[in-house]
């Protein structure tokens, strides 16, 4: 599946994707989300994480420089616990989602999850704090999903927009979509996959997906999302 180079670019702002955007795309609820952070709002989440993200990336700066995949674990730890994976697997696959095992749901979730550790874990290597911004929040915070609005700025001096979608879960506000220069990370997705799978069915592009993951997932460690 091709993505755009721009898409890309999602996991530059993703490391701010954290909490608004899933994301992101979208990522699983794992236990970093305390009783703390769940009461954090979703611009409040997503700076904290993002400072958390940037502090782990300038201590490792120069292996990262050397070797992008050192990025991998810090994505793998810091970033998309904050990105409910599940719901957004759930968008992607869409009418497939209803028809699918709970074993290829599992399977899926697990490769998506790869999938956006790898999108995230091979940007975010240059990524600095001063070239990501957050704007004023204009939503409703009682809204069961709210859009925050960043913009990133390239090497080239280019100001890109960059729109994180979230959701109140009972872990905090996740992201499960990302919106770069106006094209989803979700629709993206679902569009090529659904494409694929009406031609090759689910689990050929389950099996896909898991293959391609497996260097991924070999960079931090046999244990699959903790929560799906």
């Amino acid at each position: 599946m091709s993505l755009p180079v721009c898409t890309r670019s999602l996991a530059l702002a993703a490391v701010a994707t954290v909490l608004a955007g899933p994301v992101t795309f979208l990522v699983p609820a794992v236990a970093r989300a305390d009783a703390a952070a769940q009461q954090l709002g979703p611009q409040e989440q997503m700076d904290a994480v993002a400072r958390e993200l940037f502090a782990a990336l300038d201590g490792n700066r120069v292996a990262i420089r050397k070797d992008p995949e050192k990025a991998i674990p810090l994505v793998d730890k810091i970033l998309l616990p904050h990105f409910d994976t599940e719901y957004a697997a759930q968008l992607v696959l869409a009418q497939h989602w209803r028809s699918a095992t709970p074993d290829q749901r599992k399977r899926f979730i697990n490769a998506m999850y790869y999938a956006l550790l790898r999108t995230y874990g091979g940007a975010v290597a240059d990524f600095t704090a001063d070239r990501f911004k957050i704007q004023p929040f204009r939503g409703d915070l009682n809204a069961p999903t709210v859009v925050v609005s960043t913009t990133v700025t390239r090497a080239s001096g280019a100001v890109i927009p960059v729109e994180y979608r979230v959701r109140k879960t009972p872990d905090g506000w996740k992201a499960f979509d990302v919106v770069i220069e106006g094209i989803s990370y979700v629709k993206n997705y679902r569009t090529d996959l659904g494409a694929e799978i009406s031609q090759k069915g689910l689990d050929a592009v389950i099996a896909r997906l898991e293959k391609e993951g497996l260097e991924t997932k070999g960079a931090v460690g046999p244990s699959p999302p903790a929560k799906h």
